[in-house]
């Protein structure tokens, strides 16, 4: 069985991060990923996809200190559902948990424009 997620796409927002009680770090940030096509009358189309992320340890410090809003990034993987308990309902959330990450050049707010 495999689970693995690769992903590229743009920070909304800069990563928020913590730190856990054992003192470990956590970073979580929204990745958008869009894909584009032409429908049957020929007109554009684009979707775009957010994928909550989860980083923990050193490369959750190294998102917190590198990474912000628009920045282009490659995250390598694995899709992790947690649930809760709240108010008498079962609440489910899926999300990336990230284990190896490359900043790319290019993003919207990229040191080289």
């Amino acid at each position: 069985m495999l689970n693995k997620v690769q992903l590229i796409g743009y920070l909304g927002a800069a990563p928020e991060i913590r730190s856990l009680p054992e003192g470990k770090s956590v970073a979580n940030f929204n990745l958008a990923t869009s894909e584009t096509w032409k429908d049957k009358s020929g007109e554009r189309q684009e979707k775009t996809e957010w994928h909550p992320i989860v980083i923990y340890g050193k490369l959750a410090e190294v998102a917190g200190e590198y990474l912000k809003k628009g920045s282009l990034v490659y995250l390598e993987g694995k899709m992790q559902t947690r649930s809760w308990e709240k108010d008498g309902a079962t609440h489910y959330k899926t999300e990336v948990i990230a284990d190896n990450m490359k900043m790319l050049p290019n993003g919207k707010n990229s040191a080289q424009e």
